[in-house]
């Protein structure tokens, strides 16, 4: 019985296709769900906590005039006129609250949306990104709550300080005063989060897998924009019912979500829903760009430098 012996050219081949072969499906499988490495909880709640809190305060520092007016347009009935001064009103004591809530966030996320990954089939990332997204919401609102009741109070000019703003809020309205309109802004910003994480997430993977590379710092910032400007637009509606329930302070014009809900169609038209909108796309858009730019670059340099101190070490 004979067997051909495959020639040395045939040989140099077959192993040309395989290393080829192995070179695409580590691509693909660090596209979808990430190469099968040990899940490093504590690194990646450090890197998420990090990234988070710089890209927060960058996006809350560049924005927070555009922020400022949109609130005042939202809280402003009957055409009355925005005030175009202190359009940085109460950002110090923003930053205060944003640090920490953004770092929360993201610090949460990220774990948790590696562990779903990791759970969930391959099919199912979209319902990952969305959970992960929820959860972190859920986790930083303890913070982000009295934090936005402070600065939109500040914005409208309520407060000249944010120490002077916390104490009266507590002294005439009680702690609960700080967490005003709780119902609303997790109405608003659980699916805001889910949605815009989940956009961002997907639009990255989709550029991967037609750009077959990461995507580079300029690309980030025009996914993060697309992520943000749709998400926005979206929940606007949430986002008025949000403002008027937290400035209403203890006048209670409005009894709740459902009766501010009412109140304003009544008074003042469906359209009053969506006041705001324009800044808020341009913000939320312009801010996407920032934060998820930054919140990549940032753990880029965290990974350069663990990888520089481990090599060191060697």
């Amino acid at each position: 019985m004979s067997s051909k012996v495959p020639s040395p050219d045939s040989i140099d081949a077959l192993k040309s296709k395989m290393s080829v072969q192995k070179d695409t499906d580590k691509f693909f499988m660090s596209i979808t769900e990430g190469e099968k490495k040990p899940f490093d909880f504590l690194r990646v709640l450090y890197d998420g906590c990090i990234a988070g809190g710089v890209a927060g305060v960058m996006v809350e520092t560049a924005l927070y005039p555009i922020d400022t007016i949109k609130t005042r347009l939202q809280v402003a009935r009957d055409g009355g006129k925005i005030v175009l001064k202190g359009l940085y009103s109460g950002l110090s004591g923003n930053l205060v609250g944003v640090l920490p809530a953004s770092a929360i966030f993201i610090g949460v996320y990220e774990p948790t949306k590696q562990q779903l990954l990791q759970s969930l089939p391959e099919n199912l990332s979209a319902v990952a990104h969305f959970a992960a997204g929820a959860i972190g919401g859920i986790a930083s609102s303890i913070v982000r709550v009295p934090t936005e009741v402070v600065k939109q109070r500040m914005q409208i000019g309520q407060f000249r300080s944010a120490p002077d703003a916390v104490r009266l809020i507590v002294s005439n309205e009680g702690f609960k005063g700080l967490y005003a309109g709780y119902g609303s802004f997790l109405l608003r910003d659980l699916p805001f989060d889910a949605i815009e994480l989940c956009i961002y997430e997907q639009l990255r993977i989709g550029y991967k897998l037609a750009a077959k590379r990461d995507p580079n710092d300029p690309e980030n910032a025009m996914l993060g924009a697309v992520a943000g400007a749709i998400t926005g637009a979206v929940t606007t509606p949430l986002d008025v019912v949000k403002t008027r329930l937290m400035v209403q302070g203890s006048q209670n014009h409005y009894k709740g979500i459902s009766d501010c809900v009412r109140t304003i169609v009544k008074e003042e038209g469906t359209h009053a829903l969506f006041k705001g909108i324009g800044p808020r796309v341009l913000w939320i858009g312009v801010g996407g760009s920032i934060f998820f730019c930054v919140l990549e670059k940032t753990k880029q340099i965290l990974a350069r430098n663990r990888q520089t101190k481990a090599e060191i070490r060697k």
